[in-house]
Parts: C-alpha cells; sequence; structure tokens
C-alpha cells in the first residue's frame, strides 16, 4: 500500500510529507512497524535540503543508542551530516542497499531509501515526543519558506 502524502509547493521546489509515520523536528521519519519495531528515514525535506547524497554509513546491527546519538552519517555534495537517533533502542536491520546506491535516499526517502530499523526501548514514552505529520507538515512549509527568503 503506498502512503499518502501531505504536498507542498514552494518556490519551484516540491515538498512531500508522508502521512503514515511520525517525524522528529529535525527531519527524521519513524514508522512503527510492529509493537516496539520502527524504521527509520530522512524526510522528503531533509534530503532535497542538504543534496544528493553520495554516502551512507548506518550503525552496525546489534548498536545500542540512546536519543541523539549518531544512527547514521551522510555525505552530499553539499555536507557531511550526523543523523542523531529520536529514539533509544538497538539497530536491529541497516538497509544494505544504501552501500552501493546512497542516491535511494534522495530518489526514495519514505521507501527504498529508509536507513534502519531499531527496536525501540520505550517507544511508548518517546513516540509522545515526535510531531504528528501533520505538525510535521507545517514546521517544514514554514521552514521551507523562510529559506526561500534569504
Amino acid at each position: 500500500m503506498m502512503a499518502d502524502f501531505l504536498e507542498t509547493t514552494v518556490d519551484e521546489f516540491i515538498f512531500r510529507v508522508a502521512a503514515d509515520r511520525l517525524y522528529s523536528p529535525d527531519g527524521v521519519w519513524v514508522q512503527e512497524l510492529e509493537r516496539n519495531h520502527v524504521r527509520l528515514g530522512l524526510s522528503d525535506f531533509f534530503q532535497q535540503r542538504n543534496g544528493d547524497v553520495a554516502f551512507a554509513a548506518v550503525q552496525p546491527v546489534g548498536t545500542a543508542l540512546a536519543i541523539d546519538d549518531e544512527i547514521a552519517s551522510i555525505e552530499t555534495i553539499k555536507v557531511n551530516l550526523s543523523i542523531p537517533s529520536p529514539l533509544s533502542g538497538k539497530v536491529a536491520a541497516v538497509n544494505s542497499i544504501l552501500t552501493t546506491q546512497p542516491e535511494k535516499i534522495n530518489q526514495d526517502p519514505y521507501g527504498e531509501g529508509w536507513l534502519c530499523e531499531i527496536e525501540a526501548r520505550a517507544w511508548d514514552s518517546e513516540s509522545k515526543h515526535f510531531l504528528s505529520p501533520q505538525e510535521y507538515f507545517e514546521k517544514m512549509k514554514k521552514d521551507a519558506e523562510e529559506e526561500v527568503k534569504k
């Protein structure tokens, strides 16, 4: 099933927010796959704002994470980024396609471009800190409009 999207155009850029997951304020999406097992990726706005991904390294399976620990490092043509984990837990799976095709993050940020899966330690309490798709959409739209003004 394809996700429904909230979509806006700012300047000549189209930004989409998948409506079937939650978001950290800085643009990491989190989708619960099953109880306490979540998939993480980068929002469309995040990947567009930071440029074409040339390299992506995700923490290996078994890595224990606290909130804000580095979950992945991404190199784009513009910038090198450390992606903070929005929740605590343990890395359960890594998207191996990113090893050879890191551009999937740009091409399909809500699908094939996911980063990893985490066994969440405290999903019920930590998930309350995420933004709903609508809340993230409003924040992203505001951020995008401010960037256009610069």
